[in-house]
């Protein structure tokens, strides 16, 4: 359940609600927008009669909550989240462009693309340091080396670091050196990791698993949220379907129904999701416009020779012409990027 406050409603009033809700055993979360105060009713103590709570002072109304995921809903969180990553604000007005190989193969190769993504306007760069692969013969990534290398690629270049984390024992080091933990499609439900990164308190981008249905990202989500972690970003990466001419299949759907159904934002990875460079920029342009808060993009600067995902990559010179074009749909959809990050001396 909500507890919807009155416009009038006073922090006194508002304090009463609160400890009501506490003496039944359950937990809290205040949503405070610009015209009322929302109160939700989280967990799953002694039941609860929502009478003597609609008789306070101050109290407009008592909503039953009808969806699972409680936290990530717009009914309790009505207002879009937003919260800033080094320079760029995530969930505001303006697209989050994240973009970096799929993993980090030397200390040279991903300098170089730091400088190269920041030059032509991305805000946050991207990189693996372990990598999930179908094989287990298939390179799985350079470990906490890979994660040096990003550390000083950030440092020369501003750019803040998302990397993905695979396991709960590894969070702590990954915490370290990274400013958002991603967590893969494969590890969407990986319960103790959710938990562990909610914990951290760890900026999160949490990618749909390649079947999973929007309730169940939503619910992976949930987990994240219930420890107090608000910096949660979902992310839309295709899914599996019987076609075979792309990696997976775009659900460009799940962009504009995430937002109807979520507070929290929404980022799009149209590598992933197509799995050949060919496809990016269109399927890149199209979350703009379907209303995504920002796009995950691989970048390589010789993809042909990339230890992974090479055929997804896209060499920088295309990477730039592609942030020209994202801005151009971006601003006719009310929306912007700005592409004037140029490189620190």
């Amino acid at each position: 359940m909500i507890v919807i406050m009155k416009p009038s409603a006073t922090m006194s009033q508002v304090s009463a609600v609160i400890g009501l809700i506490e003496e039944k055993g359950y937990r809290v979360h205040l949503s405070e927008g610009e015209e009322r105060t929302i109160v939700g009713i989280i967990g799953s103590g002694a039941p609860i009669n929502k009478d003597p709570i609609q008789l306070l002072p101050g109290v407009d109304r008592v909503v039953p909550v009808g969806k699972p995921f409680k936290l990530a809903s717009r009914e309790f969180h009505p207002d879009d989240t937003h919260f800033p990553i080094g320079n760029v604000m995530i969930g505001g007005h303006g697209l989050a462009i994240m973009a970096g190989p799929c993993s980090v193969e030397s200390r040279s190769q991903i300098i170089e693309t730091a400088y190269a993504v920041k030059e032509a306007g991305a805000h946050i760069l991207r990189g693996g340091a372990f990598k999930p692969r179908s094989s287990p013969y298939s390179f799985q990534g350079m470990g906490e080396e890979g994660l040096r290398y990003m550390k000083e690629a950030s440092e020369l270049t501003g750019l803040p670091i998302i990397t993905e984390v695979m396991e709960p024992a590894l969070v702590p080091l990954v915490c370290e050196y990274a400013d958002i933990l991603q967590i893969g499609a494969r590890n969407m439900q990986n319960y103790a990791l959710l938990h562990a990164v909610g914990r951290s308190q760890h900026p999160v981008l949490l990618k749909r698993g390649m079947s999973s249905l929007m309730e169940e990202w939503l619910m992976c989500a949930e987990y994240i949220l219930s420890h107090g972690n608000t910096r949660v970003m979902l992310c839309e990466r295709g899914i599996r379907t019987f076609e075979k001419y792309t990696r997976n299949t775009f659900d460009i759907n799940a962009i504009p129904v995430a937002k109807h159904l979520s507070h929290l934002p929404v980022i799009a990875d149209p590598s992933h999701a197509t799995g050949k460079w060919e496809y990016v920029g269109a399927a890149a342009r199209a979350a703009v416009a379907a209303g995504a808060d920002g796009l995950i993009i691989e970048v390589h600067p010789e993809p042909e020779k990339a230890m992974s995902d090479g055929a997804q990559s896209l060499k920088p010179e295309k990477f730039a012409a592609l942030v020209l074009e994202m801005k151009a749909i971006a601003q006719a959809v009310g929306r912007d990027i700005e592409v004037s990050n140029k490189v620190l001396a």
